[in-house]
Order: C-alpha cells, then sequence, then structure tokens
C-alpha cells in the first residue's frame, strides 16, 4: 500500500501527480513526494520497524513506492558506532560514527537513494535508468540497474577517479565521460531526461530518489534508542543529504516515534576548493554563489548544488555552522579516522571528520553532545588521495625483523 498522495512543490505548493517530473512547472522549484501522515500513524509503530528485515525498507510507509521493492533488499542497517577513541583525539565526550562506508551494494550512502530511484523506475515502466555522478551515485546506480534488469547510462566528469569508473563499468553500465566538471554532466542529463523516455535519477526521478536519503536519520534514531541526536555533522555536495536527514528526524517526531524532541543543530561540511553552501552559511544567507570546483574530495565537487539554499537554510535554522577544509586537511581526516577507529573512509569522510575537528576546536559542538557524523562512503574509492610509505622490505630472517622493530617504532 503507498502512503504517497502525490508531488508538491516546496515553494508554491502546487502539486502534481506521481509521474517522472524535474521540478515544479509554474516557478520551477523542487518537488517532493506529499505523504498521508495520518495514515501512516495508524499502520506505523516502534514495534512494527523492530519486526521487520534490517534494511531501508523497514521504513517502507515512509518511502515513495508504491508496490513491493524489487532491489536493494540489502541496503541500509549499516552500523552506528561509538567512537571512544576518535572523541578523545578530537576533545568530545560522546561521539557517533554513522558508518555508511560498508553500506550494500557498493559501499556509500547512495545505494539507499539508488534502490529508491530504480524501484521507482520499475514502477514507471521507464526503458532505462540513468544519472550524472562523481562517482558514487554512478557505482550505485549501476549496480542497482544491472539488479533490476534495466539498462544504465552513466554520465561522468571525465576527471573521476579511476576506480569509481572501473566500479561503475563492471555493471556493464554505458558510462559516459564528459569534458567538464559535474554542473556541465548534469546539465546534459537535463536535456537527455526531455529527449528519451528513461529515469534519470537526479533530474525527472529527483522527487522520488532523494527520500532514500532520509532512512539515515532513521536509523540514527534507531540505533540511539528511538531519540534525536544533539549534533549531526554531514558531507555536502548537492546539499540533498544533511535536508533529509532532518525531515526524516522530523517525521518520527510527527509520527510520535521519539523519546525527545527533535532540536538536533546540523552542521555542513565541504572542501575548501568547492564551498559555496559554507559560503551561503557563512553569509549569513540561502543565496548560493556558484563556484570552479578544484578539490581533491571530487565525491563532493558541484559548484552550483541543486538543494544548496535549503541546506544553507537547513543549517541556519537548526543553530548549526559549516565549515570547509583543505585538501591537506581531508587527507589527515581520513588517516585521524582509520588510526582512531579502524575506518577507512573516502575524501568526503576526511572533509566530515577534518570540519568535526574545526567545529570542536572553534567551541561550536560543546564536548558533552551527543554528537553523530556521517561517513558516506569508502576509502578504497579514493585510494590515490592518500600516499603512504611503502612496506620495508627483509629477507626471512628473525635478525633482519629485530632490526627494523626501531625503525618502525619511531615510524609510528
Amino acid at each position: 500500500m503507498s502512503f504517497v498522495k502525490g508531488l508538491k512543490c516546496r515553494e508554491c505548493e502546487r502539486t502534481y501527480p506521481k509521474r517522472p517530473i524535474a521540478g515544479c512547472e509554474d516557478c520551477f522549484a523542487p518537488l517532493e513526494a506529499d505523504y498521508d501522515y495520518d495514515a501512516i500513524s495508524r499502520v506505523l509503530s516502534r514495534e512494527v520497524i523492530a519486526s521487520r528485515e534490517k534494511n531501508i525498507w523497514r521504513y517502507r510507509e515512509l518511502l515513495p513506492l508504491d508496490d513491493e521493492p524489487v532491489i536493494g533488499r540489502s541496503t541500509g542497517a549499516t552500523p552506528l558506532i561509538r567512537a571512544d577513541r576518535l572523541a578523545r583525539a578530537l576533545g568530545v565526550e560522546n561521539l557517533y560514527i554513522k558508518n555508511d562506508s560498508v553500506n550494500s551494494p557498493t559501499l556509500s550512502f547512495k545505494d539507499r537513494v539508488a534502490a529508491v530511484a530504480v524501484n521507482k523506475a520499475l514502477e514507471f515502466g521507464l526503458e532505462a535508468i540513468g544519472c550524472a555522478s562523481t562517482g558514487n551515485l554512478a557505482n550505485s546506480v549501476a549496480a542497482n540497474a544491472a539488479a533490476a534488469g534495466l539498462p544504465a547510462y552513466i554520465l561522468i566528469p571525465d576527471s573521476l577517479e579511476q576506480s569509481k569508473i572501473i566500479a561503475t563499468s563492471i555493471y556493464g553500465a554505458r558510462v559516459i565521460a564528459v569534458r567538464g566538471n559535474y554542473d556541465d554532466v548534469n546539465r546534459l542529463c537535463c536535456e537527455i531526461a526531455e529527449r528519451y523516455p528513461w529515469g534519470l535519477v537526479n533530474v525527472n526521478l529527483r522527487p522520488f530518489y532523494g527520500e532514500g536519503s532520509k532512512t539515515v536519520g532513521y536509523e540514527i534514531a534507531e540505533q540511539l534508542g528511538w531519540r534525536a541526536p544533539d549534533a549531526i555533522v554531514a558531507p555536502m555536495a548537492g546539499g540533498s543529504l544533511i535536508t533529509r536527514i532532518q525531515k526524516g528526524l522530523k517525521e518520527f517526531e510527527r509520527l510520535g516515534l521519539l523519546n525527545n524532541e527533535v532540536r538536533t543543530r546540523f552542521f555542513g561540511a565541504q572542501a575548501a576548493g568547492c564551498n559555496p553552501i559554507v559560503d551561503a552559511v557563512k553569509r549569513g544567507s540561502s543565496d548560493i554563489r556558484p563556484v570552479k570546483p578544484n578539490t581533491i574530495a571530487r565525491s563532493l565537487a558541484i559548484g552550483n548544488p541543486a538543494d544548496g539554499y535549503l541546506a544553507a537554510s537547513t543549517i541556519a535554522t537548526s543553530g548549526g555552522w559549516a565549515e570547509d577544509v583543505t585538501d591537506p586537511e581531508i587527507v589527515e581526516g581520513i588517516r585521524l579516522l582509520a588510526e582512531t577507529e579502524g575506518v577507512f573512509t573516502e575524501t568526503a569522510g576526511g572533509v566530515t571528520v577534518a570540519v568535526t575537528r574545526k567545529l570542536i576546536e572553534q567551541r561550536r559542538i560543546n564536548p558533552d553532545e551527543l554528537t553523530v557524523i556521517a561517513i558516506t562512503g569508502n576509502g578504497l574509492k579514493t585510494q590515490e588521495a592518500v600516499e603512504l610509505a611503502p612496506p620495508i622490505v627483509i629477507d626471512p630472517r628473525i635478525g633482519q625483523f629485530e632490526n627494523v622493530i626501531p625503525q618502525l617504532t619511531a615510524a609510528a
């Protein structure tokens, strides 16, 4: 049973039936799924959720499908890790990591949104599915399309990391590299969506696909014992994730599923080489000034973020803040998380950890607050970003091993 009444414009509130559509035809603002929350409240409870299989579909009444999902049954239910060693390194007491670097099937939070989008494409009877991507979404759309038996057309910037290209092509997707940055790729996808009977997940399927990110918020609340945290730090590319986590928490509050009010402050993280949302927050504005990306954090390299204004507004109204960090700080963030918690994250995670450190130093996050860091992708995707010393080579002799111990100890 579907609880989605249709689509509604965020700005002018014009309503639309459920169909593939890029945005409002009157004001061009984004559209969102419009739910019947009263009906949902009569069927969804903590007990119902807890009785279901651990994946994103345990919250299916709050996701925009009309039928039972065909793919994505292993997606979600990622760990919420109490990060005591990282907390000590950063000078706080109550820190958690929401670790989507182990999400299924492609090791990033994008598996959540792609699962929703591909299922919706099947419901609409679309001939193929595609996306514009800086890497993680490309991997996930390709994998989910393969599982669904749909052709996939993936458009990427021509500078994308080779590891992400391989992790997209392996699924049989048609991968097309476009000269330019993500914004150039996205503009081309908008033209494709108008001409072909395909589902472009971040164009005409955007009102549906973005809803998958809400499950990050649902899981955090459930894993914390049905409560909202004091603070959440999340990376920002297009800006959708941070807004959808807040939406998920607010929906749980509206349905009476939480033990506390949602007073969570949201903190956004970007690279200094692509920081349009951070810039808006620091200016006290929600107006986005597009930039040309120049950072190793390519999964965040969106210079004109579609949901940037909403992300800036979400941060400001929650009492949060936004910060950016340099490429060397990003690498240090990757290493710090790995060395303290045994979690190898991609560059976006390095941004989030490094920004968290900066926010704590600025006293914007208090030491005793229950803080959650969103780690959104796996470090195996961006190995090129981290340069490590090669191993010491010895013969298989105990004497040589003992000779190098002081050298290894000094290096550590």
